[in-house]
């Protein structure tokens, strides 16, 4: 056993699976290692470990969208043409496997880090008319999140912000049912 292999690091390279494989998607696919690359390169690595990693609730959504800058940059540098909706799926799923059901789910600034978002959630957001935004979900998944432009993506948390008013955003997953 090596004594270097932590805690930090298996949640690391947990979460890095789950990030590469639910980010993976039809027009931008990539192997996990890839996927371990860009978001390394965003600085997404074994010390982004506890809730501190994250910014203050304020400044998330502004450091969200430099996020997704950065994995985008990163992936095109890897030769993969990565939309605003990737990239936020990436951030997402590793967020949630690192913090969101790691413990830290009472945090602050865990519970305002937005979700993943798929075809899977906003079909069910909009049958259930979740928030009176039936129309608008509908029209996202139309448009199909991993094709989201940033101010697409932005639009989606926003109206996630108002359905749950001052719920924690990983709450919204209780209508996703890719678990099923």
């Amino acid at each position: 056993m090596s004594a270097s292999y932590t805690i930090e690091e298996h949640q690391h390279r947990l979460a890095l699976w789950a990030a590469g494989r639910a980010g993976s998607v039809k027009g931008c696919r990539f192997k996990v290692l890839q996927a371990k690359a860009i978001l390394e390169a965003a600085g997404f690595d074994a010390s982004f470990s506890s809730a501190a990693s994250l910014p203050a609730p304020a400044e998330l959504d502004r450091t969200h969208r430099e996020w997704r800058n950065a994995l985008i940059r990163a992936s095109g540098k890897k030769g993969i043409t990565a939309t605003h909706g990737v990239a936020a799926k990436l951030i997402n799923c590793y967020v949630k496997v690192r913090l969101v059901c790691a413990g830290h789910h009472e945090d602050e600034r865990v519970k305002a880090m937005h979700p993943p978002i798929d075809e899977v959630l906003l079909k069910r957001l909009a049958e259930l008319n979740v928030g009176g935004f039936g129309k608008q979900w509908k029209k996202a998944r139309e448009t199909r999140w991993s094709k989201f432009t940033s101010g697409q993506y932005e639009e989606v948390i926003r109206l996630i912000r108002k359905a749950l008013r001052d719920e924690p955003f990983w709450m919204i997953e209780e209508h996703w049912a890719g678990h099923q």
